[in-house]
């Protein structure tokens, strides 16, 4: 069973309901020195993503698909104990950066690498580059210490965050 595709920039709630066999993957793009260097992709490359982009709603998969700006208008924070430090970018090694992602729901990882493979070339300058796919955790992955409170709690928090939108 497929939910409802949600507009892209919009966070999914869990799309999990009792009986549903679809699992939620974030798939994640990585940054090259264009993205990097804040250079934006071409009309076609903007074309080639929307026509993709919108096979993957059609088909029920995609639940948000976002870019993200170079990791030098970008911050981190470092935590060491009660000490919090603000790292300014850019950040070193590029090859691990995100760019940009999709939270996808298929039936299986196989099903998400298919759609990974059907990703169209200018996606990727010089044709060359790197998509990760991992699985997201659900409520039932985390076993018994995510009690039925907590459970409670973070649906009930979930609801109020998509009130919020």
């Amino acid at each position: 069973m497929h939910t409802r595709p949600r507009p892209a920039g919009k966070p999914a709630p869990n799309p999990k309901s009792e009986g549903d066999t679809t699992i939620r993957f974030i798939v994640i793009a990585k940054t090259n020195e264009d993205s990097e260097a804040d250079v934006l992709p071409g009309t076609e490359a903007f074309a080639a993503m929307a026509e993709f982009n919108e096979e993957l709603v059609k088909a029920g998969v995609l639940l948000a698909a976002e870019g993200l700006h170079p990791s030098s208008k970008g911050k981190r924070v470092r935590f060491e104990g009660s000490k919090r430090t603000v790292i300014d970018g850019p950040f070193a090694e590029t090859k691990e950066l995100v760019a940009g992602f999709w939270l996808w729901q298929c039936k299986s990882m196989d099903e998400a690498i298919e759609w990974v493979k059907r990703i169209p070339a200018e996606a990727c300058p010089d044709g060359e580059g790197e998509i990760e796919i991992r699985q997201v955790f659900e409520a039932d992955d985390f076993g018994p210490a995510f009690t039925p409170e907590l459970r409670e709690q973070e649906e009930r928090l979930r609801g109020q965050a998509a009130e919020k939108r």
